[in-house]
């Protein structure tokens, strides 16, 4: 019966007033004491105030917890922001109003969107990082840095912190970039002078670093302080290199091109070692052919000026000959008298004495050929005066016999020529003076500044200016003579017509102009060479000037020779030297 109740009420909706109900009923029918019941109902109190406690303790711990909770989700959210940089930002939660669940539910999106751009963020920072570690690592030299991840400083995460980053890394590709640049233009300077001096150029770059031999396959090249400071001194070594064998190969070229001269060496020979003599005179940056300057093309040059060398001690005589021979040549062109004979006498026998190298020989002979040159161009502005003054007095000479030519103005073939140059004579005698006084200053002066007599094959020259100057005085007043003579003549012509009415006939006029003596022509003649016997050999230019210089076949100056050289300057000539 009482299971059956209790059944029943598990049925029905259980309450603690239907449970309470029921509980009585139980004791009524058992019969209960009340004081029993009072005891049983205090505990069913007790018990049910405790389940209470437990709860409330529970919902407190709840709520301590969500709390927490949520205060570390805004302590989170603000060093979210804080990291990242951010005051705000669109969807916001509002943390101040509604329940605490309602705060954790609207800051949860939040959190979550702020952790997951936190994360891209540091993948950001993480990226650029790398990258600026891995560039100064190649900077440096140091390409192990770039293996270990980069430390990402969470607390600042911002935009403007990664802008920096990004400002840094692209300064660095800049640099890369450019160091790169200097790097592959060193080493293309490197190939070049490795072209040109005939080296290997993969194993010169790669004694500098492995990166730069492209058949090592590396990715990328160095690009650190110290293989472009190697890169720089290998280039400055190879180009050093480079001068040196090319003054090298030059002085070889040199003494190739000497040794060829003086054994006139035929041109096929020669076309033999154009690659060497065609950078005979070429500077350094233009000797761009790849193994121009190779070692084994010096080497070959250097034997070639061997052999040369010796062949040029087998033909000693020949050569020292021809060198005597381009001397005199420079001697006859500058005026200067010299004694050949002796001089090659005495040539022949310091070589067959052997007590001269030929080399010393030789070289001895180069520095008297370069004193002659030397002479030669300080007696080279008084020569052509000389030449002037020579080709004046031609004209000159010339000049009075045509005005000697009672036909001059006939209209004869040829006549207008004569009369176009008759003219220019003119002018250019009316010059010998002041072209005199310049000879005699300039000579003077020269022969004051080395303390020698200046001569002209073998004669002083300002003997044959004052000569000529005395000849020149002589003509003026034998032609004052002839005036005078003439007016006398005249005189005498007139007197005999007024006497005896009658005038001499033409042909004993001429006559008398015939008995004058012809004038005193006042070119410069053979009879200043005083000392001719001590001359020797004249040259073929002499034998020109002396038969320029010789006087007309009418000058009868002869008979006054000695009167003449009794006034010649004191200047004594100089007895020429034997080279």
């Amino acid at each position: 019966m009482a299971a059956s109740g209790v059944q029943d009420l598990l049925l029905g909706e259980i309450t603690c007033g239907s449970l309470l109900k029921k509980l009585q009923e139980i004791w009524d029918e058992v019969g209960e004491s009340d004081e029993e019941r009072d005891r049983m109902l205090l505990q069913i109190e007790k018990e049910c105030l405790d389940v209470y406690k437990r709860k409330v303790e529970l919902a407190v711990k709840s709520r301590a917890e969500l709390l927490q909770t949520l205060s570390d989700a805004k302590i989170e959210l603000a060093n979210l922001f804080s990291a990242l940089g951010e005051k705000s930002f669109v969807g916001m939660p509002d943390t101040t109003s509604g329940t605490i669940k309602e705060q954790l539910e609207s800051i949860a999106p939040a959190l979550e969107q702020l952790w997951k751009q936190k994360e891209e963020r540091i993948m950001e920072f993480s990226d650029v990082q790398t990258q600026i570690q891995q560039i100064c690592g190649e900077i440096a030299g140091d390409l192990t840095t770039g293996n270990q991840a980069p430390a990402v400083d969470e607390s600042n995460l911002s935009q403007k912190k990664l802008d920096e980053y990004h400002a840094h890394l692209q300064g660095l590709q800049r640099e890369k970039s450019e160091r790169l640049h200097k790097v592959l233009e060193f080493v293309s300077t490197v190939h070049d002078l490795c072209a040109v001096l005939g080296m290997d150029f993969f194993s010169t770059v790669t004694e500098v670093h492995p990166s730069l031999n492209d058949s090592n396959n590396v990715q990328s090249k160095s690009i650190s302080n110290d293989t472009l400071s190697r890169l720089a001194k290998t280039v400055l070594a190879l180009k050093e290199d480079k001068k040196q064998r090319l003054q090298k190969l030059q002085e070889l070229a040199s003494q190739l091109t000497d040794l060829w001269n003086l054994m006139d060496t035929s041109e096929e020979e020669r076309q033999l070692f154009d690659h060497v003599t065609c950078n005979m005179s070429a500077s350094v940056d233009e000797v761009t052919v790849p193994g121009a300057l190779a070692m084994d093309l010096i080497e070959q040059a250097e034997v070639e000026v061997e052999r040369l060398d010796q062949l040029k001690a087998s033909r000693m005589k020949e050569i020292a000959f021809k060198k005597q021979d381009e001397l005199e040549e420079i001697f006859v062109r500058a005026h200067i008298e010299i004694d050949p004979e002796a001089a090659r006498e005495k040539i022949m026998s310091l070589i067959e004495s052997g007590n001269v190298e030929p080399a010393e020989l030789l070289s001895d002979m180069d520095n008297q050929t370069a004193k002659a040159k030397e002479e030669a161009l300080s007696r080279k502005d008084i020569l052509d005066k000389v030449e002037k003054w020579m080709s004046a007095c031609e004209e000159e000479s010339w000049l009075e016999d045509y005005n000697r030519d009672d036909n001059r103005y006939s209209a004869s073939r040829g006549a207008h020529l004569n009369l176009k140059r008759a003219e220019k004579a003119r002018v250019l005698v009316n010059k010998i003076p002041a072209l005199v006084d310049t000879l005699v200053a300039k000579t003077r002066a020269w022969e004051e500044d080395r303390g020698i007599s200046f001569t002209y094959d073998g004669v002083p020259l300002l003997a044959m200016l004052d000569e000529y100057a005395m000849l020149r005085q002589e003509r003026e007043e034998e032609k004052r003579r002839l005036r005078d003579q003439k007016k006398f003549h005249e005189q005498q012509n007139t007197e005999q017509e007024t006497i005896f009415g009658s005038r001499p006939s033409p042909a004993r006029l001429a006559s008398t102009k015939k008995a004058v003596a012809p004038r005193a022509n006042g070119a410069p003649t053979r009879r200043l060479s005083m000392n001719s016997h001590q001359n020797g050999n004249r040259s073929i230019n002499k034998d020109r000037r002396d038969s320029r210089l010789s006087a007309p076949a009418n000058y009868v100056a002869v008979s006054k020779d000695n009167a003449v050289l009794s006034h010649v300057s004191g200047t004594e000539p100089v007895p020429p030297s034997s080279p």
